[in-house]
């Protein structure tokens, strides 16, 4: 029998649990582990293919009745912000993301906690613990950065960092052709600001600037209104049978 290469990658599938984004339904996950000199490129190649990344889990998903999760990302190059997306840029003029090592600091799981318990107060994440937190941020085995999102100040133009209390974090992947958003979080509190979209503002600008064509957003779930605003970042592709497509139905806010 010919033995696969010590660095194939092996694939699990877990049990069945509730959909976090469709009432009434299960979901169910395919995995392998990202380990070992070759995690970044089959992460690179994972997410290509729809996967997300997790720590050092790649998974999508493998729902036996259901297609619902769409893999998007930006087309950058086409990117044109909306009205209210200039809006949103305009209200944020005074916030830059700045980008560091994935090491984690007290300051990011308090702002994690907040964030968790005002929005996601019975989520699958409501219970980690800051070793759980700590996990998430440095367990990695291929190119990640944190992104904070702070006021500018006077420095600011000298040494690119901002000043004050954090408003915003993002854990993100160097992909060799996109930034892929693993997870981010924001003060619940500043809710004129409209963090969670100048977050990904943000990185459509920082990949132009790198000049990588994508921004990968994750899972869209049709029917699911905690998804519904990935529709809005366009021109994107969705994750189809044949590959990479056009997206058709994704929406343009009302330029009012």
């Amino acid at each position: 029998m010919t033995q696969q290469p010590r660095d194939t990658p092996q694939f699990y599938l877990t049990a069945p649990t509730a959909c976090p984004y469709l009432p009434g339904k299960e979901e169910r996950k395919v995995f392998t582990h990202l380990v070992g000199e070759r995690a970044a490129a089959l992460n690179d190649m994972l997410t290509h293919g729809g996967f997300r990344r997790s720590q050092s889990i790649a998974y999508r998903p493998a729902c036996e009745h259901c297609r619902a999760c769409v893999s998007v990302r930006v087309v950058v190059e086409g990117f044109v912000p909306s009205a209210s997306q200039r809006r949103i840029s305009r209200r944020n003029e005074d916030v830059i993301g700045d980008v560091r090592a994935s090491v984690p600091t007290a300051e990011q799981y308090s702002l994690f906690r907040t964030y968790l318990d005002a929005r996601h107060a019975n989520g699958g994440m409501a219970d980690m613990s800051v070793l759980d937190y700590a996990m998430m941020i440095e367990d990695s085995h291929v190119r990640t950065r944190l992104i904070e999102y702070r006021r500018r100040g006077p420095d600011t133009a000298i040494h690119g960092r901002g000043t004050g209390r954090l408003l915003g974090v993002c854990l993100t992947d160097v992909l060799s052709d996109g930034l892929s958003m693993v997870y981010s979080f924001y003060d619940p509190t500043e809710t004129s600001r409209s963090l969670g979209s100048f977050i990904i503002l943000d990185h459509i600008a920082k990949a132009r600037a790198l000049g990588l064509p994508y921004v990968y957003l994750g899972y869209w779930v049709e029917g699911s209104r905690k998804m519904d605003y990935k529709r809005r970042f366009l021109p994107q592709q969705r994750l189809g049978p044949e590959g990479w497509e056009p997206a058709e139905g994704a929406v343009k806010d009302a330029e009012v």
